[in-house]
C-alpha cells in the first residue's frame, strides 16, 4: 500500500455537497464523472497527495443509495493506492480478508479498483486503487 488514495463520502445531493466542499477545500472539484457500472456520479477534490471523492447514487439499487438509506450521508470507504492490485488482493486474501471482487474493475478517476468487505476490516469498506496506466499483472 502506497498511500491513502482517497476517502469516499456518500452524499444525497452532489450539487449541494460540491458547494459545501468547494467552500471547505477552497477550490472546486477537479473532476466529475459518472460510473454507470456502479450507479454513481462522483466529484473529486484534491487534498494534498490524497483526494476526497463525493458519491451520489444514480439508481436506487446502487450501493451508495442503499448506504444512505441505511446509514445516512457520510464516510463510505477509504481507498488505498497500490502498484499491483492483483498482488495485493492475493496477499490480503491470504491474510484472511474477505474480498468482494476478486477481479479488479474500472473505477472512477482512471483507476482499477477492488473492494474488501467491511466485516473483515473493523467495519470499514476498503477500496484498492491502481492507475489504469499501469497494466494489470
Amino acid at each position: 500500500m502506497k498511500k491513502i488514495e482517497h476517502i469516499g463520502i456518500a452524499v444525497a445531493n452532489l450539487d449541494e455537497a460540491n458547494k459545501t466542499y468547494t467552500s471547505l477545500m477552497g477550490a472546486p472539484p477537479y473532476k466529475t464523472e459518472e460510473v454507470t457500472s456502479e450507479g454513481v456520479i462522483t466529484s473529486f477534490f484534491a487534498c494534498g497527495e490524497s483526494k476526497i471523492e463525493l458519491l451520489q447514487a444514480t439508481t436506487k439499487e446502487s450501493a451508495i443509495a442503499k448506504f444512505i438509506e441505511k446509514r445516512g450521508e457520510g464516510i463510505h470507504h477509504i481507498a488505498y493506492g497500490v502498484t499491483d492490485i492483483n498482488g495485493e488482493l492475493k496477499r490480503l486474501k491470504n491474510e484472511g480478508f474477505k474480498i468482494l471482487n476478486e477481479t479488479p474493475k474500472k473505477g472512477a478517476d482512471n483507476k482499477w479498483v477492488a473492494f474488501l468487505h467491511p466485516k473483515s476490516a473493523n467495519g470499514v469498506l476498503i477500496e484498492l486503487c491502481q492507475d489504469r496506466k499501469i497494466p494489470l499483472k
